[in-house]
């Protein structure tokens, strides 16, 4: 892959994608969104990759959309950003729904597009001195990168209101207080605790986990009849895989499971 924003190697069954503009504050542009949408169509058909670790280069995480270049661009925005919001989207539709969870380490910040970024990834390690903002209609503009689905999910509808419509600045305390984040932890361990949980991941269960991803995010949709049907059809299927019936065995066994992600 030929990417100019951002960086991404695998190793060890984990994807290491980090965000790479850190003069610009990593912040969404034309080249960010043809990048991370390359970057996932690269996840989600190389069966190698069990779980994914997003960093970030810089003081901040992801500012958003990149304001000073869509500013340049005049007359010419609107489809400009067309292109750019489509391509960012497909993006995050496909980590939603590729079986591999997603970690996040956020230093600095994440505003705007990069917290609806952010809200996209299944677990997320911020650092002690992050903070948070929805931040569009402080410029005018209304939330997209998919924060209307995901941000209510993790905060509540009420909270995510207030978010939006006072651009509220939440620390990483609070954001962890709200259910926004899953871990706060000193700035300077974020990247390595992302990374460790992603290895953490990539080394278990990794079907397990894919599935029980998926699961999730369809039962919270779903009645509780269809989540109940979808739960029984996949554990059936987990107990003839080759990591169920080492799992069920090395629990009978009392003895450390050894998984193969099959």
């Amino acid at each position: 892959m030929n990417l100019s924003t951002m960086s991404y190697r695998v190793a060890d069954g984990v994807a290491h994608l980090r965000l790479d503009r850190p003069e610009g504050a990593n912040a969404l542009n034309v080249d960010f969104s043809k990048d991370i949408r390359e970057v996932m169509i690269a996840v989600e058909h190389d069966p190698t990759v069990k779980s994914v670790a997003v960093t970030a280069e810089g003081k901040v995480f992801c500012a958003g959309g990149d304001l000073k270049e869509f500013a340049s661009l005049g007359d010419g925005l609107p489809a400009i950003a067309s292109g750019l919001v489509t391509d960012v989207h497909a993006a995050i539709y496909r980590m939603n729904r590729v079986p591999k969870p997603f970690v996040a380490g956020v230093r600095g910040a994440a505003g705007g597009a990069g917290l609806s970024f952010m809200c996209a990834f299944d677990l997320v390690v911020a650092g002690e001195s992050a903070k948070f903002t929805v931040g569009y209609t402080k410029v005018a503009m209304t939330p997209d990168g998919t924060s209307t689905y995901f941000l209510a999910r993790h905060v509540g509808l009420r909270r995510a209101m207030e978010l939006t419509l006072t651009n509220r600045v939440l620390s990483a305390q609070e954001a962890l207080d709200w259910g926004l984040v899953n871990m706060v932890v000193p700035d300077e361990d974020v990247d390595s605790t992302a990374t460790s949980l992603a290895e953490s991941l990539a080394a278990g269960a990794s079907r397990s986990f894919g599935i029980a991803k998926r699961l999730i995010y369809e039962g919270y949709e779903s009645s509780l009849e269809e989540a109940g049907e979808r739960e029984a059809q996949e554990i059936v299927k987990a107990m003839a895989t080759v990591d169920g019936r080492e799992g069920i065995s090395a629990f009978a066994s009392r003895r450390e499971p050894q998984y193969r992600g099959e």
